[in-house]
């Protein structure tokens, strides 16, 4: 069933695009088990698209946002800037999960919910305005919409180090075992828990760290990991 005139228009304007082509729109949103049970296109090609896109805009970004980086700073900043976590927290803040067209299968197990298909459902969205409209719809859609928000949501983010990837890279280049991280404790009332996280390396523990968050313990137990394992 195709987008009806009322949907398309909520949804342009909340894109803050409207399509010279409207089925351009109609394709991003489809998903694929959809297209098994009655024919037609899927999003997969203008997913395919996007990402390619969305990698070139927000590199442009951080390069205007960050003037004294070096490249290796840059490219782990990126991939932080467009995981597949912040980019389904653009597609719920859009509501992309109340448009998509899915089929009888992903409808049943929860899927305008699953953060791949949002994730791609917004790749699929840039797309396809890309190829209605251009890059500078393009960029503008995805600096407002993406980049921006994750900028603002924690000012510094991006130019903190990140223990995780340093402690997998050091392992990598030493052919080394991957590291498991652990959730050891839970404590504190919900509105301000500690959470503690272990590092296991080689069936052993190897750190520990505890932290507001789950992701600031597992940087704290990485960055400790990887000064034992130096000094190891």
């Amino acid at each position: 069933m195709a987008i009806d005139h009322d949907e398309r228009e909520n949804l342009e304007a909340l894109l803050g695009y409207r399509f010279g082509d409207p089925s351009r729109l109609e394709e991003a949103l489809t998903h694929r088990s959809l297209r098994q049970g009655i024919g037609g296109t899927d999003n997969e090609r203008l997913e395919f698209l996007g990402d390619r896109v969305l990698g070139l805009v927000a590199s442009e970004c951080l390069c205007d946002a960050y003037p004294r980086w070096e490249a290796g700073q840059l490219s782990k900043a990126l991939a932080r800037l467009v995981n597949a976590s912040s980019i389904q927290g653009a597609a719920r803040r859009l509501g992309l999960g109340n448009h998509l067209r899915l089929g009888p299968g992903e409808e049943k197990t929860g899927g305008r919910e699953k953060k791949r298909l949002l994730s791609d459902a917004y790749e699929a969205v840039l797309g396809a305005i890309y190829l209605d409209g251009g890059l500078a719809p393009a960029a503008e859609f995805t600096r407002r919409t993406l980049v921006d928000p994750a900028l603002n949501a924690e000012v510094g983010a991006l130019e903190r180090p990140d223990h995780k990837s340093a402690l997998q890279e050091w392992l990598q280049e030493r052919g080394r075992d991957v590291v498991e991280y652990r959730l050891a404790d839970t404590s504190g009332p919900d509105h301000q828990k500690t959470f503690a996280v272990e590092i296991w390396h080689e069936g052993k523990p190897l750190s520990s760290s505890s932290g507001k968050t789950k992701k600031e313990a597992e940087q704290g137990a990485a960055k400790l990991a990887l000064e034992i394992l130096a000094a190891s």
